[in-house]
This record gives C-alpha cells, sequence and structure tokens, in this order.
C-alpha cells in the first residue's frame, strides 16, 4: 500500500518546497538579464506597463506577435507592483515554476504516497529545470507549467471512476486557456495529444462520451479567444502571423535557427534533469513493477507524457532546450518511483541520495555563475549605467550594427530608439534573426516603425544635440565620423553626438559615472 500522508509528513514536503523556491529567487537576484531572451521579453513586458498598451506587445514600441501576451501581462503587473526590476520579470517564470513543484507533489502524493511524492518534489526542484529554467525570462516555464496542470487535471478526471470528475475536467480547460495565452496552440494540443493516447492506450476511451466538452469548451473560449480577437481586430493579419508563420511555420519549416539533430532532446533531458534521469532510464520496461499499490493507468500517463511530447517536439527541424520543459514532471515521479524500486531498501541509500541531491545543486548554482561568464561580451551592464546618467529627457539613442537587447530595460528606455540598418536590402535578404523581428513588427503599425533608419541617418544623427549611439565595440570606424567616444565597453561602444560648437566637457560632467 502507498504510505499515508500525515499533517507532518506534509507539512515538511511544503517546506522543502519553500526552501527549494527561496533557493530560485536567490540565484535569480544575481544575474544580469540573459541575451537575446531574456532582455527582449523583460523589455516587452516593461514597455507594456510604461505605455499603458496592454493589446499589443511591443518592442522597442514595435509590435512584436510572435507569441501571445500573457507572460507580458504578467510581468507589466509585476514591474507594477515591485518595480522595473530585473527580479520583478524573473518572478514571473519563478511563480510559475513553484505551480509545477507543487502540482507534481499534490498528484503524486495522490497517487503514490508521501514519500515519493517528496522525492519527486526534491528531484525535479533541485534540476537544472526548475533552477535554471524557472527563473529564465521567456515563455517556456508558463506554457510547461499549464500543459502540466492540464494534463494532471485531465488525468484525475479520468481516473476519478466510471465517469470523468467534470469539476477537475473544467479546471483543465482552464490551464489550457493560460496555456495557449502563454505560447499558443501547443497549450491545448499537447494536452489533448497525450489524454486522447493515455486514454486510447489504457482502454479508457469510452470515458470521453462522458466528458463535460460543452462547458469545458465553453470556459477555454471565454478565457483564450477575446485576445485573438481583439488584437487581430486591432492588427489585420494577426492570425496568419501568428498562427501561419510563427507556429506552423516554425513548426514545419527548415530555414528557421536552432536546426538540431533528431536525438538533441534526449540530451536535454540528460542536461535539465541531471543527475535524476538515469533512474528513469534504468526502469523502462519494467514500470508496473516501481510500486504495486500504484495504479498501472498511472505509470501510463506518464510515459505517454513523456513519449508523446518528445516525439512531438523532435519531428521540426528548429529545436530550443526550453521546449522540453513540460515533460519534466512525470520524469520526476517515474524517477520517485523508480529509486523506491532500485534503492529504497538499500543500506547506503541515505548517504547516496544526499550526495546526489547536492551535486545536483552544485550544477544549479554553478551553471548559473557560468552563463554570465560565457556570455559576457554580450551584455551593455557596463556602458547603460553611463547612458543612463547621462541622457536627458527627450534624448535620442541610436543602435548601429547590432540591437542590445538588454539595454532598454536597463536604462527604462522612455522613448523608443532608432536602429540603423540597411532596411531595404535586409528585407530581401535576412534569415530568421532580430531585423526580421523588428521589420516584419513594423508592418504591423508603421508609425512606430518609423524608427527603422538606413545608414544616411547616423552623419546627419552626429551633428544633432541629444543623441547617443551605441555600436558593437568592433564596429567599423568609418561609420563612426562626427561622432565622440564616451565610453568603450567590452562589447558595445557608447558614443555622443557633437554638433558644432558644443562643449564635450559638459557634457561628460553631468554624471560621475561617465569618468571611470
Amino acid at each position: 500500500m502507498k504510505a499515508p500522508s500525515t499533517p507532518d509528513s506534509s507539512r515538511t514536503s511544503w517546506l522543502i518546497l519553500a526552501a527549494l523556491w527561496a533557493l530560485l529567487m536567490v540565484l535569480a537576484l544575481v544575474r544580469p538579464l540573459a541575451v537575446p531572451d531574456e532582455g527582449r521579453y523583460a523589455e516587452v513586458g516593461r514597455w507594456m506597463l510604461q505605455s499603458g498598451d496592454w493589446l499589443a506587445p511591443r518592442l522597442n514600441g514595435i509590435p512584436f506577435f510572435h507569441k501571445p501576451p500573457l507572460l507580458h501581462w504578467l510581468q507589466a503587473s509585476s514591474m507594477a507592483v515591485f518595480g522595473q526590476q530585473i527580479w520583478a520579470a524573473r518572478l514571473v517564470p519563478a511563480v510559475n515554476a513553484g505551480l509545477m513543484l507543487a502540482a507534481l507533489y499534490l498528484c503524486a502524493r495522490h497517487w503514490a504516497g508521501e514519500p515519493i511524492a517528496r522525492r519527486a518534489l526534491i528531484m525535479l526542484g533541485t534540476s537544472l529545470t526548475f533552477l535554471a529554467g524557472g527563473q529564465y525570462v521567456n515563455h517556456d516555464m508558463l506554457v510547461a507549467t499549464w500543459i502540466g496542470i492540464a494534463i494532471w487535471l485531465f488525468g484525475l478526471s479520468f481516473l476519478h471512476g466510471e465517469r470523468p470528475h467534470a469539476g477537475l475536467a473544467r479546471w483543465g480547460f482552464v490551464a489550457c486557456a493560460l496555456g495557449v495565452l502563454s505560447k499558443g496552440l501547443i497549450g491545448l494540443a499537447l494536452p489533448g495529444l497525450v489524454i486522447f493516447v493515455w486514454l486510447i492506450w489504457t482502454g479508457q476511451a469510452k470515458k470521453m462520451l462522458s466528458f463535460p466538452w460543452f462547458s469545458g469548451l465553453l470556459i477555454f473560449a471565454v478565457l483564450a479567444v477575446p485576445w485573438f480577437v481583439l488584437a487581430q481586430q486591432q492588427y489585420p493579419g494577426l492570425f496568419d502571423y501568428l498562427f501561419g508563420a510563427q507556429q506552423f511555420g516554425r513548426y514545419t519549416g527548415k530555414t528557421f535557427n536552432n536546426g538540431r539533430e533528431w536525438w538533441f532532446y534526449g540530451l536535454a533531458m540528460l542536461l535539465l534533469f541531471f543527475p535524476w534521469l538515469f533512474l528513469v532510464l534504468a526502469q523502462v520496461g519494467r514500470a508496473a513493477q516501481v510500486n504495486p499499490s500504484v495504479d498501472r493507468r498511472v505509470f501510463a500517463l506518464a510515459w505517454v507524457w513523456v513519449l508523446a511530447i518528445a516525439v512531438f517536439f523532435s519531428i521540426p527541424r528548429s529545436k530550443l532546450v526550453g521546449y522540453i520543459l513540460p515533460v519534466m514532471p512525470p520524469l520526476a515521479l517515474l524517477a520517485a518511483c523508480g529509486w523506491e524500486r532500485a534503492l529504497g531498501h538499500w543500506r547506503h541509500t541515505p548517504k547516496l541520495w544526499a550526495s546526489l541531491v547536492g551535486l545536483a545543486l552544485t550544477v544549479a548554482v554553478v551553471t548559473n555563475f557560468m552563463v554570465e561568464s560565457v556570455t559576457r561580451d554580450r551584455y551593455t551592464i557596463d556602458i547603460a549605467p553611463t547612458l543612463a546618467c547621462m541622457k536627458q529627457p527627450g534624448d535620442t539613442v541610436v543602435l548601429a550594427g547590432g540591437y542590445p537587447y538588454d539595454l532598454p530595460f536597463l536604462i527604462r528606455a522612455e522613448k523608443q530608439m532608432v536602429v540603423v540598418q540597411d532596411w531595404p536590402t535586409l528585407r530581401k535578404t535576412t534569415g530568421d534573426n532580430w531585423r526580421r523581428e523588428l521589420f516584419e513588427g513594423a508592418d504591423f503599425d508603421a508609425p512606430a516603425g518609423a524608427v527603422l533608419k538606413t545608414p544616411e541617418f547616423l552623419p546627419v544623427a552626429s551633428q544633432l544635440p541629444g543623441h547617443w549611439l551605441v555600436t558593437p565595440r568592433q564596429h567599423p570606424a568609418s561609420e563612426l565620423s562626427g561622432w565622440t567616444l564616451v565610453q568603450p565597453g567590452v562589447g558595445w561602444s557608447l558614443y555622443s553626438s557633437t554638433p558644432p560648437g558644443a562643449d564635450m566637457a559638459a557634457v561628460l560632467a553631468r554624471c560621475p559615472v561617465a569618468a571611470r
């Protein structure tokens, strides 16, 4: 029989969860914004709060319709309460990661008992999935959490008895709606895929006839559909772009970035769930022997969950590590059950457990600090304080040769930055990169896209007061005529315009940081 949960044992597990979440937030406080993703998405949320436009996510004031807006809504709300801080942006994925951990614990305790539930909680909570992915500002943790909660709720509903539990099912549709608002159609498609395959595999297909489809889909539509309708009305072509190009196109296309081989997600799961994944691999084909008191259909759900989603994301050529986050909760449940079967009665188990927990925590903490050192030349954290201190309200920031994603967030930009590129040529030749993000967004709002300037703008701007130029450190000097170097950074350099007769010493004297 599964071990019963007592108030004391349950309280201990919740304290462990709280401690792991506190560690997550500590790690989130000591790392600069990673670029491009964190700089991009944190700034979209900040701009939403500053502009008051809660309908259209915007990057540099230009519509950014790559994903639905739930992440940006939550980040803007977080910053409204806690200020425009990096940790306020990271609070959103962190809260969702905490929900993922709590849902795993509650469902594992319900089906497998307190010991297995606590072990699964600690396995997931000490992994890179939680301690790194849980503080990373993008859409992946949000959609993974709501996909997982939807699957847990649908699973609980179908295992309730001969007829599905209608209330749990309806809450599952709520989770699907939040998943769709997090990252699009996969928020509904993946829970549906997993549950459908599982019901067929376990001979429960007839239960679908008693499922509350009408009320569930109505709830889903009320929550998920309005934003898409309002945004399409305001920005015609949104459906074709968001669902066509950014979802179906990325899934079926071969020209997008991050092309990887079919085995990529096997390696990703090993890294994100190290060292616990080996306990899952060791029990392949023997899941029914793990714990006789646990319903075989629960193990079937976990395996279908892992395999269906892993296969789904392995089909397209474009692959990113964060896509596989939805499979981590069932992997944790399987690993915890595998531990009980293989090592639960070994006399050295406590020492081995402590060693592996320590190893997992060490890997997560070291990785957190390594990220900054490896990507230091992409940040503007050295020149951003200078620019923020020296520029005056109404000054214009010009970017040439690249797009420093973290800069507008760090300087709390109040107006759009001018971005200089050969845009007519790039529209015909550029691939899947930041340039395409900007000019495709500008197609939805031409006035906002007016800040996309061609190289002829640079010499003109150099003679205008109140203009600042940020370029990559190795930007060709021939394009910088008329600009005065203020601060060379590790990866980016800051220049000031010097109109005739300007006293550059007076400009530099505005801020002591400029003298460093």
